[in-house]
Formats: structure tokens, sequence, C-alpha cells
């Protein structure tokens, strides 16, 4: 009889299993038994103390089928293909089966439509990304020289887009119903004559004073309804492209920082899924495949350096961790030191533009960018010592570049600042009679064309020079002594998030700022580009790309905070303090006369709505209501981590599971290659697997 239940055990594991005469009941109980020896099932249910093998020895006991309800669920459909009328069941089970079987066609199509939907989106997603500007190139910048360039690229396009935009919000608010309505600032037609020379699209006076590039040319005209006029649509241009750029900079934050939560210390990413799952099994062209395998290399190359690093400082001593700390701090006192020393100089340097005239024009071409000249030279060598600097803290090389990051662009914002405060400060006392918007939008505009002709010179007449040294004398004291030319991308991202908040500061003054920002930024691009893939070696230290794009939207966002302050304390002034006479509020007109008039001429509900939020009693229920907000996506966020945490968990129960059932597959196969050598040792090792032989 043992003999015979053994048989009949070998028989289910065999390829003969289809012909068996055992039972589907038996066959279902014994995988009920398997799953009930899962390490995940044991896991879960701490409350049974009974060992399996005692269970194994006693046999099923009775009500043992409730307890595996979840897999048997009563009268089960075995057979999902064969017809109700051939299941020798109730007629109470047959109609569970049936409703099974309707519930499983149903859940099998919606997963299949969904599927099917996944596929359809994903499909788009790639067609529309291959559409994108420059793809190619920053397909090959990241096989070459890694994330982190590539994620410079990627951030100047985006800000090439975010200014087409602008140009768009410009077009339909400010110049399209000026050009419409033939609103001019004179009866005579723009030409291009008398005083005017080339100087002048460089300076942005004569002609392009009287353009439509600057602040003055936008007067009231004959568009002059109460609520539809010039002055209101410049205003609500001017909102809507700063109201716009800040919910498109805080979500592009927010999602990268999201990002880099998840594969911050929440997160290891483990080596074996970077080199065997990290490839592309679609790419068929060889240098492609270079390309890849280049980039793959770069990412293992940087996450080797990020655990040496965590595993130095891990081991560092007390004492050394009291010298670093006494060693950066001295460090950041030189640091202060440098900033304050670099405001004098732009200071000065502004002060002495605003106070010489009449000399010859190429002198007068210098006084007039001398603040733009000082302003670069200050941006260009201060965030090299604070590299230098930062490299004798003992950061990791990616906390190196977010600490040169954060001090340059304070160093940037704070001299731009200066810059303005100065400027305010000066033209309203040397400048009484003239536009005085136009003279603000004229330094903004000599700002932006600076930025573009620094990025110009150094590329053409540094970079490249330089590699040509390089080429053809390598051994000389010169090359020697400069090295190889590096793309070092926290520098440049500086430049791009500089000139970004001096359109965002001159957009007011000048509203085709944006245009020409738009302009320079694609200009810049082929420029970094040839400057990259041509006169640059790629870094041997390399940072994430992640992180780092986190803090160039963060770093965005500041600027263009600073610009929303400038324009919001130039707009709100006392009565009788307006700066000048033209444009399209001049004449006496403010902000708030026009809106005013607007508002009185409303219907008597809307006046009271539009006061009631403009009044501080709209504040309690307006901090109440992002309270809830809050407190919500922080309920959200911590249900999330909670399921996140369980998701973890049941990965590692999912692998406990995987390994122990391939051990008892690996004892199965051993069995019937040797039945009968292998099967008592296997028996006696594994009791658990055997079905009870007494009767």
């Amino acid at each position: 009889m043992e003999e015979h239940k053994t048989v009949n055990f070998m028989r289910l594991l065999s390829d003969e299993s289809t012909h068996s005469t055992v039972s589907s009941d038996s066959c279902e109980y014994y995988q009920t038994e398997i799953f009930d020896l899962l390490p995940s099932i044991q896991a879960s249910r701490p409350e049974q103390s009974r060992k399996p093998s005692e269970a194994y020895q006693d046999g099923p006991v009775p009500g043992e089928e409730s307890v595996y309800g979840h897999l048997s669920s009563g009268p089960r459909d075995k057979a999902p293909t064969q017809p109700l009328r051939n299941m020798v069941i109730c007629i109470q089970g047959k109609r569970s089966a049936r409703e099974r079987r309707k519930m499983q066609i149903s859940e099998s199509w919606r997963r299949s439509q969904s599927i099917n939907r996944k596929r359809v989106w994903a499909q788009i997603g790639g067609a529309l990304s291959g559409l994108l500007p420059w793809q190619h190139t920053l397909h090959a910048i990241e096989g070459r020289f890694g994330v982190g360039v590539k994620a410079y690229f990627v951030f100047l396009r985006y800000l090439v887009h975010l200014n087409l935009l602008h140009c768009v919000l410009i077009c339909g608010f400010i110049l399209g119903p000026t050009l419409f309505y033939g609103i001019t600032k004179s009866s005579e037609p723009l030409k291009f004559g008398g005083n005017d020379s080339v100087l002048d699209f460089f300076l942005g006076s004569g002609y392009l004073d009287r353009s439509p590039v600057f602040y003055g040319f936008y007067t009231r005209g004959p568009l002059n309804m109460q609520c539809l006029n010039t002055p209101l649509l410049y205003l609500a241009g001017i909102l809507t492209i700063l109201f716009l750029s800040l919910i498109l900079v805080v979500r592009r934050t927010t999602v990268g920082y999201k990002h880099t939560w998840m594969l911050g210390k929440r997160y290891s990413m483990n080596v074996s899924y970077k080199i065997f799952c990290g490839w592309d099994f679609t790419i068929q062209d060889p240098a492609a495949a270079a390309l890849k395998h280049s980039f793959i290399r770069n990412d293992l190359k940087l996450f080797l350096e990020e655990q040496s690093f965590s595993r130095r400082e891990a081991q560092r001593t007390l004492g050394q961790r009291v010298r670093l700390y006494l060693l950066r701090f001295f460090l950041n006192l030189l640091v202060l030191a440098l900033l304050g020393g670099a405001f004098y100089l732009i200071y000065f340097a502004t002060k002495t533009s605003q106070a010489v005239i009449g000399h010859h024009w190429l002198v007068s071409l210098v006084l007039e960018y001398l603040p733009p000249i000082a302003i670069s030279f200050v941006n260009l060598l201060l965030p090299q010592i604070f590299r230098k600097i930062s490299s004798f803290e003992d950061y990791s090389f990616t906390m190196q570049v977010n600490a040169t990051l954060v001090r340059s662009i304070f160093l940037k914002l704070a001299s731009l600042g200066i810059y303005l405060f100065f400027i305010f400060k000066t033209t309203k006392k040397t400048h009484a009679v003239q536009c005085l918007e136009n003279l603000f939008g004229r330094e903004m505009y000599k700002l932006c064309i600076f930025n573009f002709l620094t990025a110009f010179c150094n590329a053409f007449f540094l970079n490249y020079p330089r590699k040509l040294l390089h080429e053809k004398y390598p051994s000389s004291f010169l090359a020697r002594l400069w090295g190889k030319q590096r793309f070092l991308v926290p520098f440049n991202v500086l430049d791009l998030v500089y000139s970004q908040t001096v359109s965002w500061v001159g957009v007011f003054y000048c509203p085709l700022l944006p245009l020409i920002e738009a302009v320079t930024l694609m200009a810049t691009f082929y420029i970094q580009k040839f400057s990259v893939l041509r006169c640059c070696v790629a870094e041997q230290r390399m940072f994430r790309g992640s992180s780092s794009s986190v803090l160039f939207h963060f770093m965005l966002l500041l600027g263009l905070l600073m610009a929303a302050a400038t324009l919001g304390l130039n707009l709100y002034q006392p009565e009788g303090t307006h700066m000048s006479s033209c444009g399209p509020f001049g004449n006496g007109q403010s902000v708030f006369n026009v809106t005013g008039v607007c508002v009185d001429s409303l219907p008597g509900p809307a006046q009271s709505t539009l006061r009631y939020l403009a009044s501080s009693a709209f504040a309690l229920p307006l901090i109440l209501a992002e309270i809830l907000i809050l407190t919500s996506y922080v309920s959200r966020g911590r249900a999330n981590q909670k399921a996140i945490e369980r998701l973890k968990e049941m990965l590692v129960m999912s692998s406990s599971d995987k390994r122990f059932l391939v051990k008892q597959h690996t004892t199965m196969l051993r069995r019937q290659r040797n039945p009968c050598r292998v099967r008592p040792a296997t028996i006696e090792e594994n009791q658990p697997l055997t079905p009870s032989h007494e009767n």
C-alpha cells in the first residue's frame, strides 16, 4: 500500500501526470500544503504554532479547507473550458462557477484594455519625444560626457521653450493689440535714419528706443475702454508670464525632487541591475551601441565613487570631524569676504558708468558696458575660486557641485540685485525728463546682449585656441599650465539662470526681451555644442544629473521670485512718485488708478467679490484652505510611505518564496532522475512534501 502511494506521488510530478488517475482534489490538497510552506505565508501566520511536519503526519484535520478557503473557495472551477453541464457539482456550485467565469472574463477584458491603452500612450509619448529638437545631439552628448552634461542641454532647451511661450503671450496681450489698433508713439512711421547708428543695437538707444522693443512705445491710444485698454492688457500680459512661469518652474522642481527622493537613501540601485538591465536591446547601430556602453560605464564610475566616499566618511574619527568642521568654517568666512569684495566692485563700476559722459564713441561704449563687464568678470572668476575651495571641504563630488552652485547663484543674484538697486537710485536723480522705464529696460537689454557675447567669445576665442594648442603643442609650458578643457556644468548652468533672471526682470520694461532671450539661447545651444564636442574632454569625476537638475530649477525659481519682487517694488509706489510720463501708465496714471476705474465700472456683485478678494478678510479662509490642502497631501504622503514599506516587504518575501520553490523543484527533479537512490534521503529530508500514507 505504501509503494502504491509513492508511485502515485511520483506520477503527479512526472510528464505522465496528465494521465494520472489521482483525483484533482488530492492535487489541490498537495498544492495547498506547498502554499502553506511558503516563507511569506508562514511569516503572515505567526499564530500557527503547529509544525508543518506534524500537520503532514497527522493528515488534514477537519475544517482545514476553511483555513485555506481563499484558495479553494468551495467548489472550484478546475476546468475553465469545461461546460457547466459536465461538471459533477451541485446547482449552487454551477451558479458560483458561472459567476466566477463572468467576472474572470470581465476582469481579463479590462486588463487587456488597460494594457493596450498604456501601450498606445507609450507609443505616442515616444513619437512626441522624437519630435523634440536636438534629440540626437543630446543622445550623443549623454554617451560621451554623461547624464550631467546632458542635463545642462536639457535645461537650456527647456528655457528656450519657456521663452517661446512668453513670446506667444507677449504677442497676444501686448504686441498684437498694439499693431492691430495702430497704436504708435507718434504719427510718424518708424524709420532707421538720422542720428541712428549700428551702435544702437548694442546700446538699446536711438532706433531701438523708439521701436516696440521698449516700454515707451506702448501708449494708451484708441483702445481706451474702461476694462479693455492698453494699460490693463500690458499688465495682464506681464502678470500672466510671471504666474505661468511660476507654475511651470514649481512643477518641474517638485517632479524632479520626487525623482531624487526615490533615488536617494530610501532606494538603493543594485549594481547588477545597472549591468544586466541597463542595456537597450533594440540598439542596432554600432555608434549608438558605443554611446550606450559609454553611458553605462560613466554611471558605474559615479556609483563606485559615491560608495567609496560613503565608506571613507563612515570611518572618520571624532577628531577628524572636528578639524574638518573648523576648516569648513574658515573657508566659509573666506567665501563671505570674496562676496563682499565682488559687490563693492560692481557698485564702483556702476557709479563710474553713470558719472562719466562726453568721451569718444569707443570709450563711451566701454563705459556703457562697464557694469556688465564687472558683473561678468566677477561671475567668471569667483565661481572658479569657489570650486577650488569646495575641493578642500571634503565633500562628495555631487555635494561639491551643489555647494559651488549655491554660492555662485547667491553671487549672481546678489550682484544683479545690487546693480538694480543702484540703477533705481541713480536714474531718478540724473534723468528727470527722459522715459526712465526705457532707461531701465536698456540696462537689462545690455546685460542680455553682453551675456551672449561672453559665451561666444569664451567658446571661439578661448576654448577653441586652447584645444588647438593642446593638439599641436601638447608638451609646451602653456599647454601643461592650462590643462585640458572640461565642460563645467555648474558654471554654465549659472549663466543660464542669470540670463533667464535678467529676462524676467526686464520683461516689464522691455517686452520683446523674451524673444531676444529665445534667439540668444538657441545660438548658445549650438555654441555650447561646438564647445563640448570639439573642445572639451569628458570629466573624470561625474555627478548625478537628477539631483543637480532639481537644484537647477530651484535656482531658477529664486531668480523668478527676485524678478517678481523687483516688479512689485516698482509698481507699488506712493502717489505722486511715478517714475515718468511715458508708456501705458503715463500721464499721471498708475496700476491702481487703471484697475480701480475698471472695477468701478463692473456690476455691484462683481465689485463686492473683487474687493473682498483683495481685502485682508479673505486671508483667513485662504490660510485655512492652504492648511487643509497641505494636511491632505501630508496624510497622503504618509499613507504612500506605509504602502511603499509594505510593498518592499512583499518583494523580500516574494524572493524568499522563489528560492524555496526552486529548492523544492530541484528536489523533485533529483527524485525523478534517481528514484532508487535519491528518494529515501530526499523524503526523509523534506518530510513535509510527502503526503500521509496512513489510512
